[in-house]
């Protein structure tokens, strides 16, 4: 039996337009919500919310009954964090601050089996094989995984074009805020220069035919990214989702004394 079918990877592949949701409640019954809501992809975020290995494994069980794909954004690309995410059963990877090709090829490498990669083989009790279920994980694993890379800085976007051109490199995405910082914004990702900045390099990237990403928390703002032709859009995030909807009805109980 060979790995399970990254139906996300594919629909990049074919261009079309992915939405999904940013999870970082480090919670299963969230995550499980945010999976069964209609979402093309859910992205487990363990860079900036409070998520370890166990966790993560938790959550994609939770969401194994839901329609919609799961992510994972590791904290950083190194060898170690990659293998244990995709130990657990994840396919497709997002990985923060990749600024150069250098940076780009050694992710390719983690990702990847020997001799392509240097991905230790381990996986016969894990997640990733449903246990030993999966008998030829090991030869067909490389085809279903994803990797999906951010650029977050003005040299990360300059070598854009190098970058996309790596075989097995599936699309990138771009930190508006981080950007924004190293542009000299900090906090102002709408800044002019900042926004110039993001539609040349989506322009560029799919020019380049990969997939590329963004996030925002705007609704409206969700479709003009759609427009400028990101297929791999965050359109919100489970926190501010609920912390809107906290603070909405907190706000209508305080009428009822009127």
């Amino acid at each position: 039996m060979p790995a399970p079918r990254n139906r996300l990877k594919a629909a990049l592949a074919e261009g079309r337009l992915q939405t999904g949701l940013w999870l970082a409640f480090a919670n299963p019954t969230a995550a499980e919500i945010a999976a069964r809501a209609g979402f093309d992809w859910c992205l487990i975020d363990c860079e900036h919310a409070p998520n370890d290995i166990p966790l993560v494994q938790a959550q994609c069980q939770a969401m194994s009954g839901g329609s919609s794909s799961v992510v994972v954004r590791v904290a950083e690309g190194n060898a170690r964090l990659l293998k244990q995410v995709l130990d657990i059963g994840v396919q497709t990877v997002l990985i923060p601050m990749v600024d150069t090709v250098a940076q780009a090829k050694d992710i390719l490498r983690f990702t990847r089996y020997p001799p392509e990669g240097v991905r230790g083989v381990g996986a016969a009790q894990s997640r990733a094989t449903f246990f030993g279920e999966v008998g030829d994980y090991v030869t067909t694993a490389t085809d279903e995984i994803c990797v999906l890379v951010q650029a977050e800085t003005r040299l990360a976007l300059s070598n854009i074009e190098d970058i996309a051109a790596l075989p097995g490199i599936d699309g990138i995405f771009i930190g508006p805020a981080d950007l924004a910082a190293d542009m000299g914004h900090l906090g102002n990702p709408g800044h002019p220069d900042v926004v110039a900045a993001i539609e040349d390099g989506v322009r560029r990237i799919r020019a380049a035919g990969k997939a590329a990403g963004i996030v925002t928390f705007d609704p409206t703002q969700a479709r003009r990214l759609a427009a400028l032709g990101f297929n791999f859009l965050a359109v919100g995030g489970d926190v501010s989702c609920y912390a809107r909807a906290l603070r909405s009805l907190a706000a209508e109980a305080k009428t009822l004394s009127d």
